[in-house]
């Protein structure tokens, strides 16, 4: 297994680069990333639209997320492979296509994480920002979304955990990530299987394994902080945050 490692340990870390297109871990971490970091403001949106009073906003949005839950994502890759160049009139890469299709999914994923986020808060926040004359938008922007969004940090890592699994998955439209680099390993040298596939199971457990105690961590940080604040808070005291969001208000 080492002897596979050594010789070709730059392939499955950046791929063919600088003689080819970048790939390998490379590739899995920045497809990874760049979806998480364009789904949660998408998140954001689907997680408001979800609790919306106007079910011309909570109906789609509802939809939607049943719809991307309710289906593989290799689904939604197929979706976005064949549909957007029909759409569009023009062809896209693989990388985009599975960029796109993980967008898609992570957004309606972690709508329900914020929503759960959000109405996991005490409702007297937000009835009592109201009732000190600001605006539901302000509510959630100075009020409740920074909590929420905070309470579910180590939801969204674990997300982001599931999202670095699930780009494998991009091998099957010759997304040059790490799947792909161990592949190509495989196919170059035909007897070593075995070592092949378990270096890249490897990599995929040491890249999940520390990202899922990162989650733990945080989520033992948040919960002390809940608890702090359960101490220090006075009987029909506000919250800190609602305090500072009046005074700007």
């Amino acid at each position: 297994m080492f002897d596979v490692l050594r010789d070709n340990w730059t392939l499955l870390l950046i791929g063919q680069y600088p003689h080819g297109p970048i790939g390998g871990i490379v590739v899995t971490i920045l497809l990874s990333l760049s979806a998480l970091v364009i789904a949660i403001p998408l998140g954001i949106l689907v997680a408001l639209a979800r609790i919306s009073h106007f079910k011309v906003l909570r109906a789609p949005a509802t939809a939607l997320v049943y719809t991307v839950r309710g289906v593989p994502l290799l689904m939604v890759i197929f979706w976005v492979y064949f549909l957007v160049p029909v759409l569009t009139g023009y062809p896209v890469t693989g990388f985009v296509t599975m960029l796109c299709a993980l967008v898609i999914y992570d957004s309606a994923y972690l709508g329900e994480i914020i929503r759960a986020g959000i109405e996991a808060l005490p409702k007297g926040q937000t009835e009592a920002s109201r009732a000190l004359g600001m605006s539901y938008l302000k509510t959630m922007r100075a009020v409740i979304l920074p909590q929420a969004l905070y309470n579910v940090v180590p939801s969204m890592v674990t997300q982001f955990v599931s999202t670095i699994k699930e780009t494998s998955l991009g091998y099957i439209i010759n997304v040059q990530e790490i799947s792909f680099a161990a592949d190509q390993i495989n196919n170059r040298l035909m007897t070593k299987p075995f070592p092949v596939y378990l270096i890249l199971a490897l990599s995929y457990f040491i890249l999940c394994y520390a990202l899922t105690q990162l989650a733990h961590y945080l989520e033992r940080r948040v919960t002390s902080k809940r608890a702090g604040k359960r101490n220090k808070t006075r009987p029909g005291a506000e919250q800190p945050l609602l305090e500072t969001a009046v005074s700007e208000h």
